[in-house]
């Protein structure tokens, strides 16, 4: 859910004087921003300055063109400028813009019909807000609200936003400050295949990680919780996916403490994974809360809260979100969902996924410091190691990064070592974008091999 392409307490290195233009801008932007924002904004190891964008493609200031498999951290899900969005957004700006959640607007509810159509079980109520943040604390507001229980268990290596509460959430130390900390959220170990236990297997792994959380809430909670919290495929976290029987295995014990299970699909929504709307679907579970931002609205500050019809009835007490709902992110978020339902683009998710999954396994067979390759539909981790050992190896993922901007090609980067290549395309990607895409990223590997 963060802009986390460099880690965030690092600091940039002196980038060459490759463009007066780019320059000039970032001293301007350093006069007037948060100064931490400078130091994120580095792509690698220097600033890029967008310009525009059409579809795939993003142009810089300088009039470089980049093939875009990150859209703006998974959120330009349908692809930038999309003809079906701007013109439903445009027809919405001529009509009303604003008139906050006091009055009826159909818009809204039309959005909120497709939430209840689209995601899985009895999931029918929806909230809606201006990001995955605040979506994820009205999750946890609701379920605490519900249970009438205060501790919520999510997973180390887990993002759920920047509020106090959602860095408290939040289980990496780069995305904390303020010395935020609420003793009543808790986190338990995250599942990741690749950095299991040495000669593990992975059915006795998901044995321990089981039998960890059971032991977790018999000893570090009363017993009770109000919800367990978490992303189906850890996005921050470097694209780690759970284990296909976790999420059945875990949800009887969040029921047999008295808890709610909350999904977070604020990166896996929308048909992102493949073959289903929802990345939780491929787990075969029905969540009682699940969220949604980032690829629902194609790049309008949209968050949801989904709840079923109990959870949302608990909420008793007076709440409203000023902009949450609002008419013009509202036709931006319709138009995206149409958009997708329209070209079943989860169909085309799973296969171009696949063939982008088997050139990044080919990837992985030439060069010895890609230690894994994981993720579902285009939603694909790399993580970049020392060659001969599992050591994460950040340096030289930043490098990758930096060859495949040079080649034209703008990826990701997380994980908790900041070693795992995030490749995300959009939606409506083709064939030929993702051989493209693929053969500029093998060409960026070799230069750093």
């Amino acid at each position: 859910m963060a802009f986390d392409t460099v880690a965030a307490n690092a600091a940039p290195a002196a980038h060459p004087a490759h463009s007066t233009t780019t320059d000039a801008l970032l001293a301007r932007q350093r006069a007037v921003l948060l100064p931490v924002q400078s130091r994120m904004l580095y792509y690698g190891d220097r600033p890029l300055a967008v310009a525009r964008g059409e579809g795939d493609w993003l142009w810089d200031i300088e009039g470089k063109r980049y093939l875009d498999f990150f859209g703006g951290i998974l959120t330009v899900s349908v692809g930038h400028a999309n003809p079906d969005v701007v013109e439903a957004t445009a027809r919405q700006m001529r009509t009303v813009g604003h008139t906050s959640t006091l009055y009826l607007n159909e818009i809204t509810i039309r959005v909120a019909e497709k939430l209840a159509a689209i995601t899985p079980g009895r999931l029918q109520v929806s909230f809606f807000t201006n990001s995955g943040t605040e979506a994820d604390e009205m999750a946890i507001m609701a379920a605490r609200t519900y249970t009438g229980h205060r501790d919520v268990v999510s997973l180390r290596h887990a993002y759920s936003g920047r509020s106090a509460a959602m860095m408290a959430m939040t289980a990496h130390a780069n995305w904390k400050q303020g010395g935020v900390y609420d003793g009543h959220i808790k986190q338990v170990r995250s599942p990741n295949l690749y950095r299991k236990p040495v000669g593990m297997t992975d059915e006795a792994y998901l044995d321990f990680l089981v039998d960890d959380l059971a032991d977790f809430l018999a000893t570090s909670t009363d017993g009770k919780i109000a919800a367990f919290m978490a992303e189906p495929i850890q996005g921050v976290g470097g694209f780690a996916v759970a284990p296909a029987d976790y999420f059945r295995r875990i949800e009887p014990l969040v029921r047999e403490a008295g808890g709610i299970l909350i999904i977070d699909e604020v990166q896996t929504g929308w048909g992102r994974t493949g073959k289903h709307w929802c990345g939780i679907e491929h787990w075969g579970v029905e969540p009682d809360v699940m969220t949604f931002a980032k690829g629902i609205a194609n790049g309008a500050p949209v968050g949801a809260t989904v709840m079923t019809p109990e959870v949302a009835e608990s909420v008793r007490a007076l709440t409203l979100s000023t902009f949450g709902g609002n008419p013009v992110s509202m036709a931006q978020a319709y138009a995206t969902i149409d958009h997708i339902e329209r070209h079943r683009l989860w169909e085309n998710a799973e296969a171009q996924g696949a063939r982008l999954r088997e050139h990044l396994e080919v990837l992985m067979s030439a060069h010895d410091f890609i230690g894994d390759v994981r993720g579902m539909g285009l939603m694909q981790g790399v993580e970049i190691v020392v060659p001969g050992t599992a050591e994460p190896d950040p340096a030289r993922a930043n490098a990758v990064l930096n060859a495949a901007r040079e080649e034209g090609l703008l990826i990701g980067k997380g994980g908790r070592w900041g070693n795992v290549l995030r490749v995300a395309p959009m939606l409506n990607v083709t064939k030929a974008l993702i051989d493209e895409g693929a053969e500029r990223l093998s060409r960026a590997a070799a230069r750093v091999g």
